[in-house]
């Protein structure tokens, strides 16, 4: 990115922290609901068996890194919300039309969305903490724990940006959160281990993007291992460049359009 880009990105990405600071509701609501899951689900399955998965043995330890990796995957499925805003106020096409770089708009968009998302999971965890989970929090292990977490937030806000700059409308969203969020959850680690799962259901687990962000991070918080699942890593990074390639495609789509 040259010099120009850089200032782009910036522009939009505080853009877009103004923005949603003008809208505490969706702050508000995007934090409530992983804090439901932390509260009533980690002492309503208190007893179920992950002795051997968590140094305390309890459920609420084991819950804490996947309800953080849902923090990102619910809150980057939003991301799209706000290009469609721009849509309908006409920014968006104002800002395609200039000789700014399209990935520059784009990702300036995508760094908000992930930094905020970030902090939002560090809150998680510092709650979960404070209501009795334990976690191992070293600098490496945060280093790992965010860095899961940042690689999938970039590849889901750039599959949901994809979906709004083809759709253009605010329905698709909702179905967007329904039809992939849902699935992606239910088919993923961040409930319940895998050697718990039926056969068919496990296959499926260990090939969910959210499954690899969570095992990732619950190296590093339950069993303290930092700088491991390397593999993993580079998966959901890889994952990321090419949902970000396709966003970037779309947006250059709608720039051609006019």
């Amino acid at each position: 990115m040259t010099g120009a880009a850089f200032k782009v990105a910036g522009a939009i990405c505080l853009r877009t922290w103004r923005a949603t600071a003008r809208r505490p509701v969706t702050l508000s609501f995007s934090l409530v609901q992983p804090l439901i899951w932390v509260l009533f689900f980690g002492f309503l399955f208190q007893r179920y068996d992950v002795r051997s998965l968590t140094r305390g043995g309890r459920y609420l330890d084991f819950l804490v890194p996947g309800v953080c990796a849902m923090t990102v995957l619910f809150g980057a499925s939003q991301s799209g919300i706000g290009l469609i805003r721009d849509l309908q106020t006409g920014f968006l096409k104002r800002i395609l039309a200039s000789p700014a770089s399209t990935f520059a708009v784009l990702g300036g968009k995508l760094l908000a969305d992930v930094l905020r998302l970030l902090a939002q999971a560090l809150f998680v965890l510092l709650v979960a903490r404070a209501l009795g989970a334990s976690v191992v929090l070293t600098p490496g292990t945060a280093l790992q724990t965010f860095g899961f977490l940042a690689v999938f937030a970039v590849s889901h806000a750039s599959l949901s940006c994809m979906v709004a700059l083809w759709t253009r409308a605010q329905e698709s969203m909702a179905t967007f959160v329904h039809l992939v969020n849902m699935p992606l959850l239910f088919t993923s680690t961040a409930l319940v281990p895998v050697r718990h799962m039926p056969d068919w259901l496990a296959s499926l687990s260990r090939g969910n993007p959210l499954t690899l962000a969570v095992d990732g991070c619950r190296s590093a918080l339950l069993r303290g291992e930092p700088f491991t699942r390397g593999s993993s890593f580079v998966v959901l990074a890889l994952l990321g460049l090419a949902m970000f390639a396709l966003a970037g495609a779309s947006a250059r789509r709608l720039r051609s359009m006019g």
